[in-house]
């Protein structure tokens, strides 16, 4: 059996699954997040940990003789972060989390002394405040206590692993993640680093993504109730962890979204896609030798989850409000959603936008706002899905996995924007945790290569475009694009 950990941005979803494949039992354990003024966006490393060894004890406990029979634990985690531990390999401060968009004045140093265009072909990816790589140039610059007492840094996987075998290491696609990654080389990158200023010596070591790091120690086996000396594979981010639960494992599997706190479109290459106008990024796959072409927005199911505490902070019955807004209609209604919440990544890459309802009349209620955030997150996938598409075979449908794929509404609204076939997968809420089992299963022998995933998940729906429909969310489309460039200016003075 394997137990696969995701941690993600609410919570850690743990399941357990066999050498088949099939799903034994699958649980969540939620942790908090601390946003703040600037594009502040922490979490408590330790809550992770918690969040791992409770999650561990429950699925165990579920499937009587579980511990004995558990061969390997592997990891699935958030991308872009940063954690700050000391010489003792204990946080230092808070971690840094994808969303924190504090470090623009870092970032703009890095532009100054690389260039945009020479550091996207060097990492697969713009500098942007999104990535590691400037937050922990912000964490040096503003607290420099904090700093001085940093001996490693790690992404969020990278921290749970250490905690269950003592062994520091990272992967390569949560490496790619960072914007201090060489592609090419599959390295460190020196140059990026030494315009940073950081030093090499303070990440951690880049091992593939199946590579058993260690074992569990009797410490970690006492908090988890596994049983002590059981392999830990390191895993990888959860990104490319998705495209594999998916089923996307080579240039020829198409394209898939994932619908979670951050949402993203994405395929599998051969190569990075190095976009002209830079509006998609390049994650190492955790399939070696493959990269995950990716265009990522900020608040995708964020949105969906801001608007549902908005309108109903007791209840937050998404099902009731979602069946309302399937009653209207917004953009034909004159009614748009500009879904920049916590800034925005793909396609602006513009840590200044903000969120903004545009065309609100008297008439308008909670239906046309909830209608509104679906079909803004929409409209925004689709300029990613245009870059995506445009670095590859065409793209006829597209898998759809994460929490947000469990609505029919958002799904038919997906597929009449984008004018693609959109199919619900199954296990759609497990889909990355189902990647990090595959690459654990491989790590330690339980499955013969990657080629599997495949076969453990179906299409479980599908969502066609309407004719009608799409003609009209095109002409929205370029309407909601016009309302960006239009109010960009105003956020700068914002």
């Amino acid at each position: 059996m394997i137990i696969a950990h995701d941690l993600g941005t609410t919570g850690n979803k743990a399941t357990l699954v066999d050498d088949t494949g099939r799903l034994r039992a699958a649980v969540t354990v939620a942790y908090g997040t601390e946003f703040g003024p600037g594009g502040k966006a922490e979490q408590d490393a330790t809550a992770w940990w918690r969040a791992v060894a409770e999650a561990t004890r429950r699925l165990l406990e579920r499937v009587p003789g579980a511990a004995q029979r558990v061969d390997v634990v592997s990891f699935s985690g958030q991308m872009m972060g940063a954690v700050f531990l000391d010489e003792k390999a204990e946080p230092v401060r808070p971690a840094i989390i994808w969303a924190d968009t504090r470090s623009t004045r870092q970032t703009q140093q890095l532009i100054d002394r690389i260039g945009m265009e020479r550091a996207y072909r060097i990492l697969g990816h713009r500098l942007n405040p999104t990535y590691s790589l400037e937050k922990v140039m912000w964490v040096r610059d503003n607290e420099p206590d904090s700093f001085r007492r940093t001996r490693h840094i790690v992404c969020a996987k990278d921290y749970a692993a250490y905690r269950l075998t003592g062994r520091l290491h990272t992967d390569p696609s949560d490496a790619s993640s960072t914007n201090a990654y060489d592609q090419s080389a599959g390295t460190w990158s020196e140059e990026i680093l030494a315009a940073a200023g950081i030093p090499a010596t303070l990440l951690a070591e880049i091992v593939p993504s199946q590579t058993v790091i260690g074992a569990v120690t009797p410490e970690a086996a006492a908090e988890t109730g596994l049983r002590s000396g059981t392999a830990v594979v390191i895993g990888g981010g959860d990104g490319p962890m998705a495209a594999l639960g998916a089923g996307i494992v080579g240039p020829d599997s198409g394209a898939y979204t994932y619908l979670g706190s951050s949402s993203w479109v994405s395929r599998a290459a051969d190569e990075p896609l190095l976009d002209p106008q830079m509006r998609s990024m390049t994650f190492n796959h955790v399939v070696p030798g493959r990269f995950v072409p990716t265009a990522t927005m900020q608040a995708g199911g964020a949105s969906l989850q801001w608007i549902v505490e908005v309108l109903q902070p007791e209840a937050q019955d998404y099902d009731a409000l979602l069946a309302e807004a399937a009653e209207v209609e917004a953009a034909r209604d004159g009614l748009y959603f500009l879904p920049h919440l916590l800034g925005e990544r793909s396609p602006y890459w513009n840590p200044l936008a903000r969120a903004v309802f545009a065309g609100l009349a008297r008439h308008h209620d909670r239906r046309h706002l909830v209608r509104a955030v679906l079909e803004g997150v929409a409209f925004n996938l689709n300029t990613g899905l245009l870059a995506v598409a445009a670095g590859g075979a065409p793209i006829d449908s597209i898998r759809a996995i994460g929490g947000g794929a469990g609505s029919d509404l958002f799904l038919q609204v997906l597929s009449d924007v984008w004018g693609r076939p959109v199919r619900r997968r199954a296990l759609a809420e497990e889909a990355t945790a189902l990647g990090a089992a595959i690459v654990g299963g491989v790590g330690v022998g339980l499955f013969d290569d990657y080629g599997i995933a495949a076969s453990l998940s179906d299409d479980t729906g599908s969502f066609e475009p309407d004719a009608d429909g799409h003609r009209s969310y095109a002409r929205a489309y370029e309407l909601f694009m016009d309302a960006y460039r239009r109010l960009e200016p105003w956020f700068e003075r914002l």
